[in-house]
C-alpha cells in the first residue's frame, strides 16, 4: 500500500464509520455466480466477506446482516406453481439460514467473529433471535447475521430488515444491489437508457413514484421509524468500506 493510500485510511479510521450501527441487507442472488449454475459462489461469497470484516475492524462498525433466499428458493415461485404459500415461504427461510452459515464461515475466516442468529429455532445450527442478545454481540464487536427473515410467511426480507433495524437502533439500512444497478433511479436504467439516478431522495417520493427500491411495506416503516436506506451497488468491490467512510455513492432514501 502507498503512503498516500496509508494515509487516507488512517484519516478514515481517526474520523469513524459514517454510521455506527448499520443493518446491511444481501439478497440471496448476490451470493450466486453469475458464471455458472452454482448457487452459491465461494470467490463472492469470500470477497463480500472479506469487506465485512475489513470495514468492522478498520472502522469499527457494528453491522448486524439480513440475507435473503432466492438463490436457493423462492416463496412466490412455489405459490405460482400451485405450492402452498406458507409452505413455499418456509422452504425460502431455510434457503436464508443456508446463505448465512456460508456467509459466517466465510466472514470468520477473514478473521471477524461473527454468530446467525435465526427467527426460526434450530438450535443445532444457530442461535434463536433474541433482540437482547443480538445487541450483546454488537456491542462484542462481532457481526451478527439475521437468517429466517422474521419466522412467519407472506414477507420478502426487505421488511425484516427494517424491522430488525429499528430494534437494534440501526442508523441506517445499507441495502445493497446487485444486478448492476447502483441506485435509485428515475426508471429501469437498463430498460431506459435516459433513466436519472438521484443522490438522495424522500421516502414519500419512492412511494409516489412506484420505484420499487425495497417492498412498500418496508419503505413505509422506515419512514415511520426515520431509519434511512442507502441503496448501493455491493457486486462492486470496496463499496462496502466506501460508502461506511462516508464517501457518495448510491442514492440515500430519508
Amino acid at each position: 500500500m502507498s503512503g498516500e493510500l496509508r494515509s487516507e485510511s488512517l484519516e478514515q479510521a481517526l474520523a469513524g464509520p459514517r454510521w455506527k450501527r448499520v443493518v446491511l441487507k444481501l439478497s440471496g442472488e448476490a451470493l450466486a455466480s453469475s458464471a455458472s449454475d452454482e448457487t452459491i459462489d465461494a470467490a463472492i461469497v469470500s470477497r463480500l466477506a472479506g469487506e465485512i470484516a475489513a470495514s468492522c475492524a478498520e472502522l469499527g462498525t457494528e453491522m448486524a446482516v439480513v440475507i435473503g433466499g432466492g438463490n436457493i428458493w423462492r416463496g412466490t415461485t412455489g405459490a405460482g406453481e400451485g405450492m402452498d404459500r406458507a409452505t413455499s415461504d418456509t422452504m425460502g427461510m431455510l434457503g436464508t439460514v443456508i446463505n448465512a452459515l456460508a456467509l459466517q464461515d466465510a466472514i470468520e475466516r477473514a478473521g471477524q467473529p461473527t454468530r446467525v442468529l435465526s427467527a426460526v429455532h434450530m438450535a443445532e445450527v444457530c442461535e434463536p433471535y433474541i433482540r437482547r442478545r443480538a445487541l450483546r454481540h454488537l456491542e462484542k464487536g462481532r457481526v451478527v447475521i439475521l437468517a429466517a427473515g422474521m419466522g412467519s410467511p407472506y414477507f420478502t426480507t426487505d421488511t425484516p430488515a427494517a424491522l430488525r433495524a429499528a430494534e437494534i437502533d440501526a442508523d441506517v439500512i445499507m441495502k445493497g444491489t446487485h444486478s448492476g444497478v447502483d441506485g435509485v433511479y428515475s426508471a429501469d436504467p437498463r430498460l431506459d437508457p435516459s433513466a436519472a439516478r438521484f443522490d438522495e431522495i424522500g421516502f414519500m417520493e419512492v412511494v409516489a413514484q412506484d420505484l420499487r427500491v425495497m417492498d412498500l411495506t418496508a419503505i413505509t416503516f422506515c419512514r415511520d421509524n426515520q431509519i434511512p436506506i442507502l441503496v448501493f451497488d455491493i457486486m462492486q468491490p470496496g463499496n462496502i468500506r466506501a460508502a461506511l467512510s462516508g464517501k457518495q455513492i448510491g442514492t440515500l432514501i430519508s
